[in-house]
């Protein structure tokens, strides 16, 4: 049942990735299918989640995020990630096996059947069950919500023109997650929070689906690519500003002090970098791009875990 075929990596890739060096080779497929040589969504994933915990440490008076809650969510990330890219590979096969960048993926390109991914998915999300189970009430049945957004976000692309806003929906979800882990309960700082990361999650994504858009055109497939067109990057500002904006309103409700900000106004220079050099018709640099967002996380969340360590100290 378990007995794939390695055909290749996937179009766009990480060349010389140890998923295609050191994995077995029948293993390799499912690792693509997770998108383990491809890091980057789950570190986009990650980030609010880390976020909205360092937030809460500023907020509570603690010196640093619960590190076993930083555990978990990496584990938690990793986990979902992999389930929800299955997940959508099961869904949008058909779309996949049309465009250029994509057909090379497992299921288009025959490396496991649609069976073997069902079964897959499974495996990965109990994973992130368990990593669920380890947070109070409060936050397993906030976990089990944000299923909702995880679900219809595949179909999106096929009705609307703003499919990266419901990615924006399940993947900002972790700034609610970090908060309710430690609190137990939501307030206006992940709110807040919840909202920017959804202007974010709509700019990255949308440099990333600028890759596909000749595709998506002869497809029907639907995006805010497509939508913005030549006006992207007018767009971005709107989008990033937004971002920053609910960022800083977000750490003002966490009582948070001038670290926090600083690395907000730091963050605010990579985007702004992002928006000067793109140019939505080099799909390299697109991807490069929307990769970048990984180091913009880092950016934020070196300033809320300096502000928690100085508030403390």
């Amino acid at each position: 049942m378990f007995t794939t075929k390695d055909t290749g990596p996937v179009a766009d890739a990480v060349k010389r990735h140890w998923v295609d060096t050191r994995l077995p080779p029948a293993l390799r497929p499912y690792a693509r299918l997770a998108r383990w040589e491809r890091p980057i969504g789950w570190w986009l994933l990650l980030w609010p989640c880390w976020w909205s915990a360092a937030l809460a440490a500023i907020a509570a008076g603690n010196g640093w995020p619960n590190p076993w809650h930083l555990v978990l969510f990496f584990v938690g990330a990793v986990a979902m990630r992999g389930a929800g890219c299955t997940y959508n590979d099961l869904v949008d096969v058909d779309i996949d096996s049309q465009v250029e960048r994509t057909r090379s993926r497992p299921i288009p390109a025959g490396q496991v059947s649609k069976l073997q991914a069902r079964i897959f998915l499974v495996l990965q999300a109990l994973v992130g069950l368990a990593v669920l189970l380890q947070f109070n009430t409060f936050s397993i049945g906030l976990g089990i919500a944000s299923l909702l957004p995880v679900a219809v976000y595949p179909f999106m692309k096929r009705y609307t023109n703003w499919p990266q806003l419901f990615l924006g929906f399940a993947f900002s979800w972790g700034a609610l997650m970090g908060w309710a882990a430690t609190f137990g309960s939501l307030g206006w700082t992940p709110i807040l929070l919840y909202l920017g990361g959804i202007c974010w999650t709509i700019g990255y994504d949308t440099i990333y689906a600028h890759q596909d858009k000749e595709d998506d055109a002869l497809v029907g497939v639907k995006s805010t690519a497509r939508l913005f067109g030549a006006y992207t990057k007018p767009a971005l500002i709107l989008l990033y500003s937004g971002a920053t904006v609910l960022f800083m309103l977000a750490a003002t409700f966490a009582d948070a002090g001038p670290a926090a900000f600083l690395g907000i106004v730091a963050g605010v220079v990579h985007l702004g970098w992002q928006i000067v050099v793109l140019d939505i018709d080099d799909g390299d640099q697109c991807l490069k791009l929307f990769r970048s967002n990984g180091t913009y996380g880092w950016i934020l969340f070196a300033g809320f875990v300096a502000d928690a360590l100085i508030g403390w100290l």
